[in-house]
């Protein structure tokens, strides 16, 4: 699936936090909300991204990580470079 796919929760200042930078930023994406009693949800999220905490974020089916990855990327100026990847 081409573009991001921001995976939270409820009362997580770091999907606030990533979600505020897209949002900056003008980068349009997809959220996708587990909440934190949802333990088969937890299950999908460690599948399809490998990572368990949240934020959990997709660019273009390739798992990034969380907050601290995204923002490295965009302090690297790389998000809009894995956008354009396809």
């Amino acid at each position: 699936m081409p573009g991001i796919t921001v995976y939270t929760t409820e009362s997580c200042p770091f999907c606030l936090r990533a979600k505020a930078l897209l949002n900056q930023r003008g980068i349009p994406y997809d959220e996708v909300v587990i909440p934190r009693s949802d333990h088969e949800g937890r299950e999908r999220l460690v599948r399809e991204t490998g990572g368990y905490t949240f934020p959990q974020i997709v660019i273009n089916g390739r798992s990034i990580g969380g907050w601290d990855q995204l923002t490295a990327l965009d302090q690297a100026g790389d998000v809009d470079g894995l956008l354009d990847e396809q």
